[in-house]
Formats: structure tokens, C-alpha cells, sequence
């Protein structure tokens, strides 16, 4: 698949550098995989959930969370945030 930004992810990392390994990790899983539904997704992120349209992954022991929206279709991944816990779970982001 195609991700759609690393950009994102490495700013992140710029404010907390302890995310930047698990970050690129998911990012090398995304790039290097065709997922062509849920199931297959699901398989390989087992700490993955749906919020309405988006898809919410659970990075770095819990620590982390990336918002992104899933085109299966057109095999890209859209990194909409990329969040702390605390910041996910203050709802701002929805």
C-alpha cells in the first residue's frame, strides 16, 4: 500500500522521539503489504479499530494512536493524525 504521509510521522517523532521506531515499523508493514480488506488488515495490526470512516491504530504498546483512512481499493493509507493515548482519548480529534 501506499501511505500518505511519512511526513506526519516523523514530525511526531520530532516531539517524541520514543515513537519513532514503532512508527516506522507500522509504516514498513503498510508500504511493504497489499491488504485488500478488514480481515487482511486486521490480521496483520491485531490493535486495530474502526471509529466510523477512519481507522484507528494502536501504536507502540498502547502508548500511540494513528488516525488514517483506508482505501482498500485504491491500496492507499491516509495518515490523518498521529496522537499520544492521553491526546486520543480527549475525543478532540473525531
Amino acid at each position: 500500500m501506499k501511505l500518505i504521509s511519512n511526513r506526519a510521522l516523523r514530525e511526531f517523532s520530532e516531539t517524541y522521539p520514543l515513537a519513532a521506531a514503532p512508527l516506522q515499523g507500522w509504516r514498513k508493514v503498510i508500504e511493504k503489504n497489499i491488504f485488500t480488506n478488514w480481515a487482511e488488515l486486521k490480521r496483520s495490526f491485531v490493535a486495530v479499530d474502526k471509529v466510523g470512516e477512519k481507522t484507528v491504530f494502536d501504536i507502540g504498546g498502547n502508548k500511540f494512536r494513528i488516525i488514517a483512512h483506508v482505501r482498500f481499493e485504491k491500496q492507499i493509507v491516509y495518515v490523518n493524525a498521529v496522537l499520544t493515548h492521553a491526546e486520543y482519548d480527549k475525543d478532540d480529534w473525531k
